[in-house]
């Protein structure tokens, strides 16, 4: 496929479509694209005051851009048309393709444009706001610019919304990506990220093509200091296969594309408000802004409600440095307590010096600052005697060379007006106290790894549930320590126990889930005395593993499109209950694993929780990177988890072990016999 340059910077467009081309034409004279635009009908002499051309053929040159708001029949014959002509590109407007239940027919459209590249179908269009050239059919909410963000959306709707802010954000485009038939997420936001004149780029992604691109693309945006705030919709769908295990159903829905986003230094937001406030940080400061950060106000009620809803996020602030407290106390005096988040009392009130002191000190020991300021509304009351602070934060920035926030504790409390002429300023405001913490959270997002890649996704596939003897010598075979065991017959696993130490497991197999059906008996002498189980298959008879410091749910799963995900958690009869999970995307390296564990909620009862033992946490990430290259490895494999690996204080030991497999090509139906999810050692439960 050829450059998106001159689709999304054009210097000519054509539109087809009689009412579609006149909201286009409108939308580029109100913009002032200096370019030409050429209508194209077959009946009309002119639209919108602008000469109309019965076909491409009678156009004057080859279009670099053209909108097409025709139905869908005939879109393909045009995009054909155009393709053979040379044309830089389309939008394909008309709905009814795969959306629709039609997968032929884009094919059909597919092959119409060849190298030529479309956005859609099913597409609202693009503006550019920065060469006033918009393939647009509506209304919009933007101006020119001479630089801002890019908006990417996969929902027109939720893009014309965001395109309607009030917050003072430089809109450079906005773009709609449709069913995405030629021109994919990654390789349209990298073609926008290309422009020099965009800061950063927004997402409303629903579905992500292309998960290694889309990795690649994220590097390209940090090695550009450019940043990437995406909104992930989705989150509370099931997995496609939340059916036997733990991990299906623990780990499905937003928990793996949100590993992937972290992984890669993509930053996450749940709201549209949030991706704006993050995309004004990142428009001015570029991504990565630092963790240190101190907040300002007047009131203690806002020092103590700033510090409240900032826990949630992460946030905290660190205690003020000596010479800070110095400084400041030299201005403020004994009555105000010099602590962060700092409330300064209205002392200084209307001073100009003394408030940009205080406020220019605090900043200069922090690697940015939040100033809570809600200026009165203007139709009703005077606002003039906060400009004294305003003109304060814009000087503390100005200094020291960290970014100053103004926030306000209410979106609606500082207008547009305001906002804007800050932002002249360099300096954002962001609007909504909640809003502008999550907002400071996802700018602090890392950086990726440079050069990391997801595994490569497969297809989704039949699979069978191996016995979890089958499983334990698969776990056992990758180097990962299970408890010695014998299976069999009643009467094999009998005769067969002597051989093995006590405390004994009883495992009945053929069950779906042991425990329930009373084919779990734990803690055994002996299996004297010892009844069969009713409707058991066979037998496990095991070694009871003792002096166990934490039972811990560990899954590796085919994701079918970010690869394989690791999830892990505490374990055990309750891991639905407590939900105290993490999960990453592989490959992961030992220090990603140990990093996330860190994470749960739980973690201090694996880290020695008022005098417990310390479980043997590297030996438990030892298990999952040794299962995770085993997954690598074998693609065979469609899931592993044990639920639970017993963490004792040394060493780690798999005492479960639920694995699938995909089969052959051909073999249409899941084997219901082989669904023996497992018997649960102290607690477990399938």
């Amino acid at each position: 496929m050829t450059s998106l340059s001159r689709l999304l910077r054009p210097k000519s467009i054509a539109v087809l479509g009689a009412g579609w081309a006149l909201n286009v034409i409108e939308q580029c004279r109100k913009m002032g694209f200096d370019g030409p635009v050429w209508p194209v009908h077959p009946s009309k002499p002119e639209i919108g005051g602008l000469k109309a051309y019965a076909s491409l053929a009678d156009l004057p040159g080859v279009p670099d851009a053209t909108f097409i708001g025709v139905n869908r029949f005939a879109t393909i014959d045009v995009v054909r048309e155009l393709a053979a002509m040379g044309a830089g590109g389309a939008i394909c407007f008309a709905s009814g393709w795969t959306e629709a239940g039609e997968p032929e027919l884009q094919s059909r459209l597919v092959e119409a444009a060849g190298e030529m590249p479309i956005l859609g179908p099913n597409c609202y269009g693009v503006i550019n706001y920065l060469d006033g050239a918009l393939l647009w059919p509506d209304q919009h909410g933007g101006v020119r610019v001479e630089k801002g963000v890019a908006l990417v959306s996969q929902s027109s709707n939720i893009v014309i919304n965001l395109g309607m802010q009030k917050r003072a954000l430089p809109v450079a485009y906005v773009a709609c990506l449709g069913n995405a038939a030629v021109v994919g997420l990654a390789e349209l936001t990298g073609a926008l990220l290309d422009d020099p004149r965009v800061t950063a780029v927004g997402l409303y992604i629903e579905g992500i093509d292309d998960a290694p691109a889309f990795a690649a693309l994220s590097e390209k945006a940090r090695a550009l200091g450019k940043g990437i705030v995406a909104i992930k919709s989705g989150k509370t769908e099931l997995s496609r296969t939340a059916a036997a295990s733990h991990t299906a159903s623990l780990a499905g829905g937003g928990a793996a594309s949100s590993a992937f986003l972290a992984r890669i230094g993509v930053a996450e937001v749940n709201t549209p408000s949030e991706l704006i406030e993050t995309l004004k940080i990142f428009h001015v400061h570029g991504p990565g802004l630092g963790r240190r950060i101190c907040s300002l106000s007047c009131s203690g009620g806002e020092a103590g409600l700033v510090a409240d809803l900032a826990a949630p996020y992460g946030i905290d602030f660190p205690k003020v440095p000596q010479e800070t407290h110095d400084r400041l106390f030299a201005v403020l005096g004994e009555i105000p307590t010099i602590s962060n988040p700092l409330d300064y009392h209205t002392f200084i009130w209307g001073d100009g010096p003394k408030t940009t002191e205080v406020f220019t000190a605090m900043l200069e020991a922090y690697d940015a600052g939040l100033y809570i300021i809600d200026p009165p509304r203007d139709d009703r009351c005077d606002p003039s005697g906060y400009q004294p602070a305003l003109d304060a934060i814009v000087a503390a920035q100005r200094t020291s060379g960290h970014p100053a926030f103004p926030v306000a504790s209410m979106a609606e409390n500082f207008g547009e007006a305001r906002a804007q002429a800050l932002m002249d300023q360099g300096v954002v405001t962001l609007m909504g106290l909640e809003t502008a913490l999550a907002a400071i959270k996802a700018a602090q997002t890392p950086q990726g790894a440079p050069g990391w890649r997801p595994l490569a996704a497969l297809p989704p596939r039949e699979t069978r549930l191996l016995t979890e003897a089958e499983g334990k010598a698969l776990l056992a075979e990758a180097g990962v320590p299970v408890p010695r065991a014998i299976s069999g017959t009643w009467d094999e696993v009998r005769a067969g126990a002597v051989r093995l130490s006590a405390p004994y497991a009883l495992k009945g197999l053929g069950f779906a889930h042991k425990t329930e059906a009373g084919a779990v008996r734990l803690g055994l002498s002996s299996l004297d005395g010892q009844a069969e189980m009713a409707g058991a298959t066979g037998y496990l008879v095991e070694e009871m593993v003792t002096g166990v410091v934490a039972e811990i749910l560990l899954g590796l799963r085919r994701d079918p499109v970010y690869g394989v995900t690791l999830t892990l958690g505490m374990g055990g009869v309750t891991a639905e209950v407590l939900a105290d999970t993490v999960t990453l995307v592989c490959p992961a390296t030992k220090e990603d694993i140990l990093s996330a564990l860190r994470r749960l909620r739980l973690w201090p009862l694996l880290d020695g929780y008022r005098g417990r033992a310390r479980a043997d946490v590297g030996a438990l990430a030892d298990v999952a990177l040794a299962l995770a290259g085993r997954m690598a490895e074998d693609l065979s494999l469609e899931e592993i988890e044990i639920n639970p690996v017993m963490v004792r204080a040394q060493g780690a030991i798999a005492v479960d072990a639920l694995v699938r497999k995909g089969l052959p090509h051909g073999n249409a139906h899941r084997r219901p016999d082989q669904d023996q999810a497992r018997g649960r050692h102290p607690g477990g439960d399938a």
